[in-house]
C-alpha cells in the first residue's frame, strides 16, 4: 500500500513559471581537491557580488550514482546560481570566461529556465542543514526535441502538481526542473549531453524513483481517474536520463528564490 501524503498546512509554497524570468546559471565542474572546493565555497557564499538580480548560489558535491546510462567520467560539483531575468555580464565573466583556478576544471556552463509549473519550494526555504538524512538528488535528462511540449504538459498537469503535494507534506525539500536554454562553454572532452536539470532534496535511504512517488501522490486525490503509472512510463518515449546522481549540499545560499513568484496556498 502506497504511504500516504499527509499536507503540512503552514507550509507555503512558492511556484516559479517561466514568466516570472527566474534565471539560472549552472556550472557542472571537476574540482576534486580539498582546496578547489574551498574555494568554489567561498564563492558562493559571496555570490551578493554579482548585484541586486543575483538570489544567491547553491553548490552540491557529488556522492553516488542512481542511475547512469554514460560512459563519461562523473563530475565532482555542480553550482547553480539564481538571477532576475537575465544574467549579468559580469557574473558570465567571472564564472564563465575568466580562466579557472588550474585545480578547477570547468565542463560545462548553460542557462536554465524554469519548467513549467515544476519548479516549488517553500517561501521559508533555507536549506537541507535541518535534516542531514537528505540528499539532493540531480537528474540530467534530454529530451527529444519533437516531444519538448509534450514533456511540459506532462510536467505542468502530473509531474509539478505532485512534486508540490510532496514538498508541502515535507517528504521533499523542493522540486526544481529547469531547462537549458542556451550552452555557454563545453569542454570538448566531455562526452555527455543534457537539455534539462532536476534538483529535489530526498532521503535516499529511502527513494525508489520519482515514477511511485508522483502516482501516490495523485492518486490519492483522484484514485478512480487516468493511469498514472502509464504516464510516468510513457516518459520513458520521450527522453533518456543519461545520469542521476545524489549530491551532499555544500553550500544553499538560495534562500531568497522562496520569495519569487506565484504564492502557493
Amino acid at each position: 500500500m502506497a504511504e500516504t501524503i499527509h499536507p503540512v498546512y503552514d507550509a507555503h509554497l512558492a511556484r516559479i513559471e517561466p514568466e516570472d524570468r527566474l534565471v539560472v546559471l549552472a556550472r557542472t565542474i571537476q574540482a576534486p581537491d580539498p582546496g578547489a572546493e574551498t574555494a568554489l565555497k567561498d564563492s558562493a557564499v559571496n555570490w551578493a557580488r554579482f548585484g541586486e538580480t543575483c538570489l544567491g548560489q547553491a553548490l552540491y558535491r557529488h556522492r553516488a550514482v542512481f542511475q547512469n546510462a554514460a560512459e563519461a567520467p562523473v563530475w565532482s560539483h555542480l553550482e547553480l546560481s539564481y538571477f532576475r531575468n537575465m544574467v549579468p555580464a559580469d557574473a558570465v565573466l567571472d564564472l564563465v570566461v575568466k580562466p579557472q583556478p588550474t585545480e578547477t576544471g570547468l565542463l560545462r556552463a548553460e542557462i536554465l529556465l524554469t519548467t513549467p509549473s515544476s519548479f516549488v519550494l517553500p517561501r521559508d526555504w533555507q536549506g537541507s542543514a535541518d535534516r542531514p538524512e537528505r540528499q539532493a538528488s540531480l537528474e540530467y535528462i534530454q529530451v527529444e526535441s519533437a516531444y519538448l511540449g509534450e514533456y511540459r504538459d506532462v510536467m505542468r498537469d502530473y509531474c509539478g502538481p505532485a512534486a508540490a503535494k510532496l514538498v508541502r507534506a515535507n517528504k521533499f525539500g523542493t522540486f526544481r526542473a529547469m531547462e537549458t536554454a542556451a550552452v555557454l562553454y563545453r569542454d570538448p572532452e566531455l562526452k555527455i549531453d543534457w537539455n534539462q536539470i532536476h534538483l529535489c532534496e530526498l532521503d535516499a535511504g529511502s527513494f525508489d524513483g520519482f515514477g511511485k512517488e508522483f502516482e501516490a501522490a495523485l492518486r490519492e486525490d483522484s484514485p478512480d481517474s487516468a493511469d498514472f503509472a502509464g504516464t510516468f512510463a510513457g516518459l520513458d518515449r520521450m527522453r533518456t536520463v543519461p545520469r542521476w546522481t545524489f549530491n551532499d549540499p555544500v553550500v544553499e545560499a538560495d534562500a531568497a528564490v522562496g520569495q519569487e513568484g506565484q504564492a502557493e496556498p
